[in-house]
């Protein structure tokens, strides 16, 4: 019996945990009942189960045979800081968060995946099961390795997995190399004097002169970078002032930049202080520029990318790999993981819906077994038994 269909005899108990942990969803860095179910789960498959790893981490650990060789599986267990839309039966039931991003099957494809090789037993090595909290932009990978993931459950290679909505349900998608875009946020504080909205002569207006940092900002990535670095910085914010007839004494522009090397990122970094600096003392005002490195660009090592490729083309077919997937400038922070330890990281297809990240997106629950499948693949392959 192939992995997919022997998940596939416990659809409907992993289907139902996916929906209860959809129905209560926990921002990130707060996910403590579903740290909790998770490690009961692990527990009741006898896997041996630490908590509290990085906060509300769970990291599960299963051996079998005599080898030392161990891999990490991860998923990540956050939900979004947003409004459900959907009429689903188990919408969120909690105000103000959702699993707009598919981590509740994350998780579940993960648990199923542990289910099964905790039954099969079928490799001969270390298999941790890495439940991460706070990917969405609050530092859960990091806070993982800043507690000793890897010295504490230490991996030869590590794997992980996203849903891709709008591509075929069980088909995967993968490349070597870049894979998704390092991301910062920044955010420019512009100084100026305040003043009478009918005297601007009195003031140094920083609204004014955040306005022209914001278009000039643009020419760090057209003009500083070189063509072949593919990179984005966006302004998707300017706050300043309160009142109608005042002008402010500070104006704050904020945004990400995109990147797809640690390199291109110092030198945006650079830029926008350059560009900020000057442009504002063009003006007569100063600017100060805090700029923080939120995911690191995740790159797929080459042998890891191929056996995940391989162990997906076992599974499903080689027809329904795509193994040149165009990098995202999307981010992710289980490159931090990657940065530490070779693996590799690998898009599913669900099917057509809402996008990742949309108050109505749904989960699609046929995806798990394969999820799942794929996960406990290229541990048997990558731990061979016998």
């Amino acid at each position: 019996m192939s992995p997919i269909d022997a998940i596939r005899r416990h659809h409907a108990e992993l289907t139902a945990f996916r929906r209860d942990l959809h129905a209560h969803p926990e921002i990130g860095m707060a996910e403590f009942r579903t740290a909790e179910k998770v490690a009961s789960a692990l527990e009741a498959l006898g896997i041996e189960v630490h908590r509290g790893v990085g906060g509300t981490g769970v990291v599960g650990v299963l051996r079998n045979g005599s080898g030392n060789r161990a891999i990490g599986l991860r998923a990540d267990m956050d939900a979004l800081p947003m409004e459900e839309l959907t009429d689903l039966p188990f919408r969120s039931t909690v105000k103000g968060a959702m699993h707009a991003c598919g981590h509740d099957g994350h998780t579940t494809m993960l648990l199923g995946a542990a289910k099964y090789l905790a039954e099969t037993r079928n490799f001969d090595g270390i298999v941790h099961f890495i439940f991460q909290p706070g990917e969405e932009g609050c530092g859960g990978a990091l806070a993982m390795l800043e507690d000793g993931l890897f010295e504490r459950f230490p991996c030869d290679a590590i794997y992980g997995m996203h849903n891709r909505p709008n591509f075929p349900l069980g088909e995967f998608a993968i490349r070597s190399g870049s894979f998704m875009a390092g991301g910062a946020f920044f955010d420019i504080t512009i100084t100026g004097k305040g003043a009478h909205g009918a005297r601007p002569e009195a003031s140094i207006d920083p609204v004014l002169a955040a306005c022209h940092v914001t278009a000039a900002l643009q020419s760090i990535v057209s003009r500083n970078l070189s063509p072949r670095d593919v990179a984005v910085i966006s302004v998707t914010k300017v706050v300043g002032g309160d009142a109608y007839n005042i002008i402010p004494e500070t104006a704050v522009i904020s945004g990400t930049a995109r990147f797809f090397s640690r390199e291109v990122s110092q030198q945006i970094e650079e830029g926008l202080k350059r560009v900020a600096a000057g442009v504002a003392a063009g003006f007569g005002a100063s600017a100060s520029v805090d700029y923080r490195l939120i995911f690191a660009p995740t790159i797929n090592a080459p042998e890891q990318t191929e056996a995940l490729a391989a162990a997906a083309a076992e599974l499903v077919g080689e027809d329904k790999i795509a193994r040149d997937k165009p990098p995202a400038m999307a981010s992710e922070d289980f490159s931090f993981m990657l940065e530490r330890v070779p693996g590799a990281y690998i898009n599913l297809g669900i099917g057509n819906g809402a996008e990742v990240h949309n108050p109505r997106y749904q989960f699609n629950d046929e995806a798990i077994p394969y999820g799942a499948a794929l996960f406990a693949r290229v541990v048997e392959k990558g731990l061979p038994n016998g």
